[in-house]
């Protein structure tokens, strides 16, 4: 029995396959062996041929409706590998458009979180906030809420699209970042921060996500190098234009200014950033061929894209994509054990960023304006060595699956985290050690700069190594790391002013350099030697 699939009239001929099943081929019905014609046993005989018919009529019946309903499933796919709707076959431009709009929205975001910090005291002074846990939440409450938007924004991405909900979420944090210019308390503050951060979290998991789907894994290096760098650069260069605003102005400005400039991002955004995620992409195609076919025939055949199940129901897919992060926190010990080293990376950044002014404005007696110009030093180490290892990220991988006969595996991407885990406790050491009114300035600022580098060098290494082996939740992974990363981000700073008076600086920075000697440098030995078993018995990562 021949059975063709054919594809619905009006349709632009897309790469179909059909669900079939092999028919099952049957023999003439009837019964073997001889008939007894004695009238004795005519009617038994006649009973057990009308049985046998019956039976074989079913059969028949169910095959057919199998037949059937394999046959009326329409798989829509890409039109082959060059398939220019495909984002991976995009061209340079419009990949790097979408990666620099996608890596200006991970910036600015950061840009707010580090930005009042220099203005916190002016505040603090206008509110009259004394306490300085207080204080500190002012800046960190923004990192808190980075915790929690990327659970729900990253697996919205997996449902509506990276563009639609990347755009949205960042409306969002454009409107309460404005809102925090117009806060007459501390709790209005404190509020406004954390809305605007859960907008503003948004591109620190969707972003990864992005890049996944637009560039292949032999290419993706250098604009994850670009991506990587942003969020970790934005903190830097946000206190320094901070610093000044405060001097020159009034903190409200600190606000004002990063949501004009975001809202010029946000408009290139819109005529740029186009959607990346394939099963969003593909099921708009399969829409469009259900709009173009023949009423009739539409009700009778579904069509799916290869990324659907059979069980499509709303529910299912809403429910999958949320709990998806969760699971993959709690599953998946990639994810835990990078989580925790990226957070210990992250809380360290922070905890920088806001001790930078009390060594500087404290300890060497430099005005506000002038202490902000220190930011430059973590700015100059995360720059430099992510320059450097964006040039060395994909020619180290390609190196490595070359030896391995053209077959990438995301353990290549590893080699980077070791000079990073080298480089953090040594500028740990430096920073700590330095910090006093009889060591020149520049002493802790060179600290400072390697402490930059080791952190985007181990950033770029695992953020990479994420986004490789779960490519098409990439976004839902980063949002169960970026969860971990963001509480430290947020609780460090609050314990810094503690620790620092308690301990100084010499013995609090060598605490938080064994700490990484600990945890970091053992990281990308066990994850090359055993990666890739972990990788095989994952739910969701891609196995080699």
């Amino acid at each position: 029995m021949a059975h063709n699939t054919t594809p619905p009239p009006g349709s632009d001929s897309p790469r179909l396959s059909s669900a079939s099943a092999t028919p099952t081929v049957h023999d003439e019905p009837g019964l073997t062996g001889p008939i007894d014609a004695s009238g004795a046993n005519r009617e038994e005989n006649l009973k057990r041929r009308s049985e046998k018919d019956k039976n074989v009529q079913n059969d028949e019946d169910g095959d057919s409706r199998s037949r059937s309903s394999a046959e009326d499933v329409l798989i829509v796919n890409w039109e082959g590998p060059d398939d220019p709707q495909n984002p991976r076959n995009w061209t340079f431009k419009k990949k790097w458009a979408a990666t620099a709009i996608v890596s200006a929205f991970t910036f600015i975001s950061p840009v707010s979180s580090s930005m009042m910090a220099p203005a916190s005291e002016q505040i603090a002074q206008q509110f009259g906030i004394t306490n300085s846990t207080v204080i500190a939440l002012l800046t960190s409450v923004f990192v808190a809420a980075y915790a929690f938007g990327p659970l729900l924004l990253g697996p919205l991405s997996e449902l509506f699209g990276r563009s639609r909900v990347l755009q949205i979420a960042n409306l969002w944090y454009l409107a309460w970042n404005l809102g925090c210019g117009f806060a007459q308390n501390e709790g209005q503050l404190i509020a406004f921060r954390f809305l605007a951060g859960l907008g503003g979290s948004a591109p620190l998991s969707i972003g990864g996500g992005v890049l996944g789907d637009v560039w292949r894994p032999e290419e993706r290096g250098q604009a994850i190098a670009l991506y990587s760098l942003a969020p970790l650069l934005g903190p830097v260069i946000g206190p320094t234009c901070g610093a000044w605003i405060a001097q020159r102005s009034t903190w409200r400005w600190v606000f004002w200014s990063t949501t004009i400039v975001d809202g010029a991002i946000q408009v290139l955004g819109v005529f740029f950033l186009k959607e990346t995620f394939p099963p969003i992409l593909l099921e708009r195609k399969a829409e469009q061929m259900r709009k173009s076919m023949d009423p009739e025939k539409a009700q009778a055949r579904e069509i799916r894209t290869v990324f659907d199940g059979a069980d499509r129901h709303w529910k299912n897919i809403v429910t999958k994509a949320l709990v998806r992060p969760f699971a993959l926190f709690v599953r998946e010990p990639i994810v835990q054990l990078l989580g925790i080293y990226m957070a210990f990376i992250y809380g360290t950044l922070y905890l920088f960023l806001t001790t930078i002014p009390s060594i500087f404005e404290g300890t060497y007696r430099q005005p506000v304006g002038i202490a902000g110009l220190n930011y430059f030093a973590l700015g100059v180490g995360l720059t430099g060595a992510s320059q450097v290892n964006a040039r060395m990220l994909d020619k180290i991988y390609k190196h490595f699956a070359e030896k391995n006969g053209g077959v990438g595996k995301p353990e290549f991407r590893l080699p980077s985290m070791i000079p990073g885990s080298i480089l953090l406790p040594i500028g740990l050491f430096i920073t700590g050690w330095t910090a006093r009114p009889d060591v020149h300035w520049i002493a802790p600022d060179i600290g400072i700069a390697l402490v930059g580098a080791g952190t985007i060098l181990n950033f770029q290494s695992i953020q990479t190594y994420v986004i490789d082996t779960f490519t098409l939740h990439a976004a839902s992974a980063l949002a169960a790391v970026t969860f971990l990363r963001s509480l430290a981000g947020f609780g460090f700073p609050l314990f810094a002013p503690a620790m620092y008076q308690a301990l100084g600086y010499g013995k609090g920075d060598t605490i938080l350099a064994c700490v990484a000697i600990v945890v970091g440098i053992p990281a990308p030995f066990l994850f090359w030697h055993y990666g890739e078993r972990i990788r095989n018995v994952s739910h969701y990562a891609r196995r080699t």
